[in-house]
């Protein structure tokens, strides 16, 4: 990449900063517009005519077309420039989400939602480029904590935004809302970004079967994630995916490593940093979005609070992370980045641990001290990790290294959700079985934890009777889903504190 050219001759710091907040805002737009139609999707369902089996598809949809663009971010900022990609990828952003908004039926929406989740995928990559190909080592903590609050503040506060607009005025202003702000970023980084210049001969290298296949596994591997849990990861379907995208992503693998000019320089992986930065995202997202899935799925379905409802609870972890977010800025400068990620992921899995012993009763007051802590962790989980992951590549490597680092998040957090949905589908029936046979044998233990009155269960042996059965069994199953969220929760924090076992392999960065 060539050396940047500031947009006017006089540029001066506050310019440059000008550009990139406005590229967050595009960021954060981005990443807001998945959790806020998320907690609106009955609605949505509702006002359409939409089919139950295919109401998932108005996300997935989504998700996948942001997970093959983010990949393609590299070989994108070379074709356009960064300030010319950014510019045409939130043009069409607010260009889908009007389309979103004007949908009539579910075809049209879908089709909309494929070119929002395309666009919004190159503004994520594209945010994290930029901080260190346009600022001084100097500043890059403070750039990287602002892209990084926004990044994990977004789905927090997107379930309280998405309720409060559906409730407020309707549907369709959950992607209104995408468009002054929209308009607004894309104007700001048009005269403030700097300025580059464009290298169209890029498209002389495209390769259309590399694209193809990296499609193609990305697309297979998205699939089957959302329909193991249900489906079985043995059934034929999931199976024929997975294998699909083994083969494709075999092959792609294969074809690139042999091309000089490659659409994704997978040989970033061979720096041992970037190696273990990437990891630790890959780690981060199964975390952060499982957490981020599971709260909600509990508070939805085991204590039965609407979207607003949800969004006021969760907020307490972006407070968190607004407060510690200088803090990790004062910390990144002056420690080891591998010391604060050892710490940061150490937290990050205490606190996703101290949701794995919740109660049918469990709310606000019991989940206010988890979210503390994980939003304490999460700037040191994701601030030094990056700087360990890109902090030391040439200018060059930074656009495709920063689509990949991106892109491990991204995956992480899709296997996560589909590992808990996997664990609650599976373990919610064995687990209600065992609080029968607990029940039966007149645990009080068990009684407590269910609900259950403790002068129908103390001193009991053997079966209920007809009216008993009756009261107990809407108890008992919440009583199970609760158990399996627990082991759900547990084994988040597990593989969480599993990052701790690859900080040690990595080089000491230089000093900022």
């Amino acid at each position: 990449m060539e050396r940047v050219e500031p947009a006017h001759p006089d540029a001066r710091p506050a310019i440059i900063w000008l550009g990139f907040l406005a590229m967050c805002i595009g960021m954060f737009m981005a990443i807001l517009d998945v959790q806020v139609v998320a907690t609106s999707l009955p609605t949505i369902q509702s006002a359409l005519g939409i089919d139950p089996d295919q109401m998932s598809w108005i996300q997935t949809a989504y998700l996948i077309a942001e997970v093959v663009a983010i990949p393609l971010t590299g070989l994108l900022t070379r074709l356009l420039t960064m300030r010319w990609l950014f510019v045409v990828a939130i043009g069409l952003f607010v260009t889908a989400s009007a389309g979103c908004a004007a949908s009539g039926s579910f075809g049209e929406l879908v089709a909309w939602r494929v070119l929002q989740g395309f666009s919004g995928g190159t503004l994520i990559p594209s945010v994290f480029s930029a901080v260190f190909i346009l600022f001084p080592n100097e500043r890059q903590a403070l750039a990287t904590t602002i892209a990084g609050v926004l990044a994990v503040l977004a789905p927090t506060v997107g379930p309280i935004v998405g309720g409060w607009l559906t409730e407020t005025y309707s549907w369709h202003w959950l992607f209104l809302i995408n468009i002054v702000p929209g308009i607004a970023s894309a104007i700001l980084a048009a005269f403030f970004l700097p300025r580059q210049a464009a290298d169209p001969s890029e498209l002389r290298y495209l390769d259309g079967l590399s694209l193809l296949l990296m499609a193609t596994a990305l697309t297979t591997l998205e699939l089957s994630l959302k329909e193991a849990p249900t489906s079985g990861w043995t059934s034929a379907y999931v199976l024929s995916l997975l294998a699909i995208c083994l083969v494709s992503g075999g092959a792609f693998i294969a074809r690139t490593l042999s091309r000089r000019r490659p659409i994704v320089d997978l040989g970033n992986f061979a720096d041992r940093n970037f190696l273990v930065g990437s990891t630790l995202s890959f780690v981060l997202g199964i975390g952060l979005f499982g957490s981020v899935y599971l709260m909600p799925v509990f508070l939805a379905f085991v204590r039965g609070h609407d979207a607003l409802e949800i969004g006021m609870t969760m907020l307490v972890t972006g407070i968190a992370q607004l407060v510690t977010a200088p803090i990790a800025v004062a910390l990144e400068k002056r420690l080891d980045a591998r010391l604060l990620s050892a710490a940061g992921f150490a937290l990050f899995a205490i606190g996703v641990g101290m949701s794995a012993f919740q109660d049918p009763r469990s709310d606000y007051d019991a989940m206010f001290w988890p979210q503390i802590v994980r939003g304490v962790a999460i700037m040191f989980c994701l601030l030094p990790p990056t700087r360990l992951a890109l902090g030391t590549l040439p200018a060059d490597r930074i656009p495709d290294a920063s689509g990949l680092f991106n892109l491990m998040r991204n995956l992480g957090g899709a296997i996560g959700i589909a590992l808990i949905d996997t664990i609650i589908y599976t373990r919610s029936e064995p687990l209600g079985q065992g609080l029968w046979a607990r029940l039966q044998a007149g645990d009080i233990d068990a009684a407590t934890f269910v609900g259950a009155p403790l002068q129908a269960i103390s001193g009991h042996n053997g079966e209920f009777d007809a009216d008993t059965t009756a009261l107990l069994d809407p108890l008992i199953q919440t009583a199970a889903n609760v158990q399996a969220i627990n082991e759900a929760w547990m084994v988040v924090a597990i593989l969480t504190g599993c990052a701790l076992l690859c900080v040690p392999f990595a080089r000491r960065p230089a000093s900022t």
